[in-house]
């Protein structure tokens, strides 16, 4: 019997009623067979970056850079905040990739996605993030893009996506992801 696969996922927003935090949990729904959408919480126990601390890190650290490693691929869901990705995403992206010579991220397979009220559904962050990859060894799935735009209007009340397209997206994403993992991991 072949093991579940294990995509580690995380928004970059802490907001409880965030777009982010709904596209990603609508991803959990859209997995492939035989594939599981963990979810990482960013919100208690993280503290800002100090490279003072980086060999002695916190608790909640040691556990994310374990659960990183543990995972066969990584999905990012992220707001554009400033045109930009968001603090407390780069403040998690810095602890789990330090010390130097002791980056989690290196080697893994991700994805990246997320949605806006703004009309380009949050390209700028995400093409930021990709750029932060290069360095991190993480290995990008290109197509396609997922940036929801005017998400105001493509989520119910209960923060349901209601965008066909934008699921069926998602759904190719999540496809293409895993995809990739496993020619990595060959």
């Amino acid at each position: 019997m072949e093991r579940t696969f294990r995509i580690l996922g995380m928004a970059g927003s802490l907001r409880a009623q965030s777009f982010n935090r709904a596209l990603l949990q609508e991803a959990t729904r859209l997995v492939p067979k035989g594939v599981v959408l963990e979810i990482v919480e960013l919100d208690g126990g993280i503290p800002g970056f100090n490279q003072d601390e980086e060999t002695n890190p916190p608790p909640k650290i040691v556990e994310l850079k374990q659960q990183v490693r543990q995972a066969d691929a990584l999905l990012f869901v992220t707001p554009e905040y400033n045109y930009s990705v968001p603090g407390v995403l780069k403040n998690v992206i810095d602890w789990v990739s330090r010390p130097y010579g002791d980056n989690a991220f290196s080697g893994k397979a991700a994805a990246v996605m997320g949605a806006s009220i703004g009309a380009i559904g949050t390209a700028r962050a995400q093409y930021h993030l990709r750029q932060m990859f290069v360095f991190l060894d993480v290995h990008v799935v290109n197509q396609p893009e997922v940036m929801v735009a005017d998400a105001h209007e493509k989520f119910d009340e209960q923060g349901k996506l209601k965008d066909e397209t934008a699921r069926e997206l998602i759904g190719q994403l999540l496809q293409k992801l895993v995809s990739l993992a496993k020619q990595l991991n060959a």
